[in-house]
């Protein structure tokens, strides 16, 4: 049975006669029945509801894309589960379906290579005993840090114990100090043996980590150190800790030469490739392991599955028994928009926003794509440094002024700016009393200020660097580190900036802006994708009766789809989300934040917030400030972000402290609405 299917033949039989139009005739052969067997489950499954004129959306949706990412990259088969709507968080569930692919196709005599990780290690947890002889399993890399419990060495054991198989190790580090080294241990007839063995694997059951400071590559110690980093710019992912671009191609550094363990082409060669990885910010990564044809077997999740056709431009095939419009209308090609060259639109509007802005922020002199703030540096004063990606406006530029940032970078549309505008922008504002580095958290920006803060700290400078990582549906709570900062960066900033204003030193600033990321939520929903300048076409496709929960603000899609809701439906969707995760009581303050991704007016904004004011009220919680409009955009996103800072007497205090920005102003003793400008 093909492992889409899971081990419903109920299921399978229903595919195969309702969406592939087959015989019963021609099914039982396909399937290996009789034709009575499959008339009796095609009547048990409309019995139990599996089919019900069509195939249950959930499980359509599952095996299309599955189908789909299987014929797009000529995989051998292909297994997506549920994002959500079960009880546990997805890197268990991962695991699970993990373990039953190895259960399937594992044959007695084999030798089974393994990586490690979190979700590798899941499924080493959740296999049972096979009844299977000779079975070898070898690590597939050397040792890595004990500093981590999913270690290569830990993968590799608890699975082969789990299945009464043999455990090959390899008796060296996985990195090791220099090429000279490594040649001298491959000469060592221990590991020459064991890389020997593993040169036999018949299967490989691997992860596939991003390059996200919570990534196993990063936890494993890879790439401590981030002139390391500045080495793998073109890397999108890794697997078995050797890097590949977004193409699929090897990306050669420093350690290339210093890894014991399978090549990638060695990799390549295995005749039976098992990758398990899922989660929306590990889309690049897996999408580059497909496409470099490192993987035959799939194992990942809907939303992810999604997200992976979605970036080659791959839509799921249309079900056959939707119903079909008698005049549909034209799909929409072309976006309209008041640009000139694509390549210029970034300088053009930066250029344009410092016109209209010249009383609050200038220019830094010899960077196009940094500004400050007029009235600085003070002497002093920590420097408050802020930056992203162009297509957010007003972020970044916007949040420059007197009680908020000092200054900020620019990079091109959704991508980091590079370290040169960062320092420039520093060493134009720094006070002599440090710098505090606030940006979201993604894998470019991470990499470019921590270069940044690396060439500060060598003129003098002090910086400390505050990641924020406020959108809850990027990853589950347990990984909180590793969720992406998106319109909630606007509190942190404000606490940030405030506390700056104050003169407290930068150990205090650093705290209080770390406790602000740390009480702020976000959640968000789109009804219409953005689209970028270069192409005019929306980033992911979305059917005229469908929103998309939990987008990105780079145009990634969301980790659900669903019909169209009223806008009450959808106002509680995103406070129930946050609030299932915000620790707070009756009679407890919030700050909310209604932004709008891009296109969204403030007429729809302002339903919207009438609903969440009803829902917190009835709740017990006290709203202190709200703010309503466009903060933190999309480019032209169709869709809506809601953002609540459980508030405390300190913070409530510094977010009350008088600001002026083009994007953000509160007056002295203000005390109840602020208004985007």
């Amino acid at each position: 049975m093909p492992l889409r299917f899971g081990d419903d033949p109920l299921l399978w039989a229903s595919w195969l006669y309702y969406e592939e139009g087959l015989t019963q005739g021609t099914i039982a052969e396909q399937m290996g029945v009789s034709r009575p067997t499959v008339n009796a489950y095609l009547a048990e499954a409309r019995a139990r509801g599996i089919v019900n004129v069509e195939i249950s959306p959930e499980k359509f949706s599952g095996l299309s894309i599955a189908q789909s990412l299987r014929d797009h990259f000529g995989l051998q088969d292909c297994l997506v589960i549920p994002t959500e709507g079960v009880e546990r968080p997805l890197i268990p569930r991962l695991g699970e379906a993990g373990a039953r692919v190895i259960a399937r196709i594992l044959r007695s005599g084999d030798t089974l290579a393994v990586t490690w990780g979190r979700t590798v290690l899941s499924l080493a947890d959740q296999i049972g005993p096979l009844d299977l002889k000779d079975v070898r399993v070898v690590q597939a890399t050397g040792g890595t840090t004990a500093r981590i419990p999913w270690t290569p060495e830990a993968c590799a054991s608890t699975l082969a114990k789990a299945i009464n198989a043999r455990a090959i190790p390899i008796s060296a580090p996985a990195i090791v100090s220099s090429a000279e080294v490594r040649a001298m241990l491959m000469q060592e007839a221990v590991l020459a043996e064991q890389l020997a063995i593993l040169a036999e694997a018949d299967k490989i059951v691997m992860g596939i980590s991003s390059l996200r400071p919570e990534s196993t590559i990063h936890t494993s110690g890879f790439l401590d150190g981030t002139m390391q980093l500045a080495h793998y710019q073109d890397a999108v992912g890794s697997l078995a800790g050797r890097f590949i671009s977004a193409r699929g191609e090897p990306v050669i550094g420093p350690m290339h030469d210093r890894t014991i363990g399978l090549t990638l082409d060695q990799l390549r060669r295995i005749p039976q490739r098992i990758a398990i990885a899922g989660g929306l910010d590990k889309v690049a990564a897996i999408l580059a392991a497909l496409r470099g044809g490192y993987v035959s077997i799939l194992v990942t999740d809907i939303a992810t599955g999604r997200g992976i056709l979605s970036a080659e431009g791959y839509r799921e095939p249309p079900r056959r028994s939707a119903p079909q419009s008698d005049a549909p209308l034209p799909a929409r090609m072309e976006v309209k928009k008041f640009i000139n060259d694509p390549k210029d639109a970034v300088d053009e509007a930066l250029r344009g926003a410092l016109a209209a802005h010249e009383d609050l922020i200038a220019p830094v002199p010899g960077s196009t794509r940094a500004v400050r703030a007029i009235d600085g540096p003070r002497p002093g004063k920590v420097a408050v440094v802020i930056g992203g990606g162009a297509g957010h406006e007003p972020a970044f530029w916007g949040y420059v002024g007197p009680g908020l940032a000092d200054a900020a970078a620019v990079g091109n549309i959704f991508a980091s700016p590079p370290p040169d505008p960062i320092i420039a922008a520093t060493r134009a504002v720094q006070g002599g009393a440090g710098a505090l580095f606030i940006y979201g958290n993604f894998s470019g920006d991470v990499m470019n200020f921590d270069m940044a803060a690396e060439v500060m700290e060598a003129e003098g400078v002090t910086v400390r660097s505050i990641v924020t990582t406020d959108d809850i549906a990027s990853s589950p709570i347990e990984l909180r580190t590793s969720r992406r900062g998106v319109a909630g960066n606007v509190f942190t900033f404000k606490i940030a900036g405030a506390a700056a204003a104050r003169g407290l030193a930068l150990d205090a600033c650093e705290a209080l802006a770390r406790h602000a990321n740390a009480r702020t939520y976000t959640m968000g929903l789109a009804l219409e994708p953005c689209s970028l300048p270069e192409t005019r076409r929306p980033t992911f496709a979305l059917g005229p009766g469908d929103m998309e929960i939990g987008v990105g603000v780079h145009g990634e899609p969301g980790v659900e789809r669903r019909g169209i809701e009223r806008a009450d439906a959808c106002a509680d969707l995103l406070l129930d989300r946050i609030l299932s995760e915000m620790p707070a009581s009756r009679g407890d303050e919030v700050a909310l934040l209604v932004n709008s991704l891009g296109s969204t007016v403030n007429f729809e904004l302002y339903i919207i917030l009438k609903r969440v004011r009803q829902r917190l009220k009835a709740r017990g919680l006290r709203v202190h400030r709200t703010f309503v409009g466009a903060y933190y955009t999309s480019l032209d996103m169709a869709g809506v972000s809601l953002s609540m800072m459980h508030l405390d007497p300190e913070l409530k205090e510094l977010l009350d402290h008088p600001c002026r920005s083009a994007a953000l102003t509160i007056l002295p003793e203000e005390r109840i609405t602020a208004k985007a400008t």
